[in-house]
């Protein structure tokens, strides 16, 4: 099978894609390529549809059916329009009549997709703020990287709504002190455009951490853990920031993201497979930590995503709690299944 690129007059073709908006279509085309299937193959014996919206690009194709029915699909007929393999009855196998091109894509990121283009038509740009954001038009903060791998793959549907009218869009220059090290928490941010370094002071000196830039975020952790900032966040080039108020960012975000679990229900799930992560210091991990569990301080969650298994759960705890959940959220609101122990290690008795 040989991969070609698909365009968006393509994609305008098929349903219910061809509803998204330009943008939108644009981002999918980018993802999207199509497979070309020699006659008489199977083109669902090595990939099978499951989790899939497949369509037939070009050729013909013969179906057979659960029911012991079967149908011809040719490319570019009114019936190929549909993804093939979400029909009634279930699909049992196919063949190529001849050669033909399949073009296939992840269910989740197209329902994705779907869900914020539909939100987001609704949403009015208020007219009474200067240079506010169009939501239709798909910010930095919003491309699909974001929304399937970022600071907001976990956002319930059911808040963003509510986000779109609290966030406040504000234009920064380079070199502005957004957060600062030290500073009680007030807002939490997304960036938009540009690009940001995050410092903290290590012996008097700032040291860098990260480089931040369009759709990811920062300010979380303080307005979890109700803490401190623990790094300062500097404009490195010009930029637009969104920025959403404290309890607007614990009512929309942290109370739906957060997973709190008892030490009975935290124990129930790590004896179903799940990982206990100790956020503390290695030296706190040494002299308590609970069996099994490994260890990787909050400080250091970032440099674990993407090395942490997906597939796993994790149940984060620390002494109190206040760590855990700062690091059970920046986990979840990246795509991980995570909880914290509620109270920590002193509520439930193991100091």
């Amino acid at each position: 099978m040989n991969p070609a690129s698909v365009d968006v007059q393509t994609l305008r073709r098929f349903e219910p894609i061809s509803a998204l908006s330009d943008l939108r279509l644009s981002e999918l085309a980018s993802l999207c390529s199509a497979d070309k299937i020699k006659r008489g193959f199977d083109p669902f014996r090595l990939r099978g549809p499951q989790g899939q919206s497949v369509y037939l690009l070009s050729g013909e194709l013969k179906i057979a059916f659960a029911d012991g029915s079967s149908s011809v699909i040719v490319g570019g007929s009114e019936a190929s329009v549909w993804p093939l393999a979400k029909r009634s009855p279930a699909v049992l196998d196919a063949k190529a009549i001849t050669d033909v091109e399949l073009l296939r894509i992840d269910d989740e990121v197209l329902d994705i997709m779907i869900t914020w283009d539909q939100l987001t038509a609704g949403v009015e740009t208020p007219a009474q703020v200067p240079d506010a954001t169009d939501w239709r038009m798909m910010s930095g903060a919003f491309r699909l990287q974001s929304l399937t791998d970022g600071a907001l793959s976990r956002l319930p549907s059911a808040s963003i709504d509510a986000l779109f009218q609290r966030f406040e869009r504000v234009k920064e220059r380079a070199g502005e002190v957004i957060v600062r090290e030290g500073d009680e928490g007030d807002y939490y941010y997304i960036i938009e455009s540009g690009h940001c370094e995050v410092t903290r002071k290590v012996g008097g000196v700032d040291m860098a951490l990260a480089d931040l830039r369009a759709g990811d975020a920062f300010g979380e952790e303080a307005l979890v853990a109700e803490s401190r900032r623990n790094a300062t966040v500097r404009m490195k080039t010009g930029g637009v920031l969104l920025r959403l108020k404290k309890q607007d960012f614990i009512e929309l975000l942290r109370e739906p993201l957060l997973k709190r679990l008892s030490r009975e229900a935290a124990e129930k799930h790590v004896a179903a497979g799940a990982v206990w992560l100790d956020v503390r210091y290695p030296s706190e991990y040494q002299r308590d930590r609970l069996p099994g569990a490994v260890n990787v301080p909050l400080n250091e969650i970032r440099n674990a995503i993407g090395l942490l298994d997906r597939e796993r759960e994790y149940i984060a705890y620390c002494q109190s709690g206040r760590r855990s959940s700062a690091a059970a959220f920046l986990l979840s609101q990246r795509g991980y299944r995570a909880g914290w122990l509620e109270g920590g290690l002193a509520v439930a008795g193991s100091s």
